[in-house]
């Protein structure tokens, strides 16, 4: 059971914190490159993450059914539990949906160099990250403080 708490830390720490960087630091930080090099930037930083995304995302759900059946066969699930479990499946279809469309939305426009839709899908990428990242923070809030 440690092993499995250990491998959903680490997964939600991978992309809570990813997220948090992404917003709060990098974001502000690229405002002030041309749209060439910010557009740029934001694709390679994105694939880059994207795929320790899909891991976390492995580490997380794997960890958390694991844990939960072991859960199941001693006790009634508690309701704080289940609250994780049905914002994380949440998250995962938001960031499957940034992954299909606007990520895809983002690479194609920077490959043809038309910054307007660079920028309409990096809104719309910006717009989902912020949801995934509160979230994520309300499910790290539930996970320590215990039962709803």
């Amino acid at each position: 059971m440690k092993a499995a708490m250990f491998m959903h830390l680490i997964g939600a720490v991978i992309w809570i914190g990813g997220m948090f960087f992404a917003y709060f630091a990098l974001r502000p930080a690229a405002v002030s490159l041309e749209p060439a090099q910010r557009f740029a930037l934001w694709v390679a930083t994105l694939e880059r993450f994207f795929r320790w995304v899909w891991i976390s995302i492995a580490l997380i759900l794997g960890s958390g059914f694991y844990m939960l059946a072991a859960i199941a066969q001693v006790t009634r699930v508690p309701l704080n539990i289940h609250a994780m479990l049905y914002v994380g499946v949440l998250m995962t279809l938001i960031f499957a949906y940034v992954f299909l469309l606007p990520f895809a939305a983002l690479k194609q426009a920077v490959a043809g160099r038309d910054w307007e839709a660079g920028a309409a899908a990096l809104a719309t990428i910006r717009k989902a990250v912020a949801v995934n990242l509160a979230l994520g923070l309300a499910n790290v809030a539930v996970a320590t403080m215990g039962q709803l």
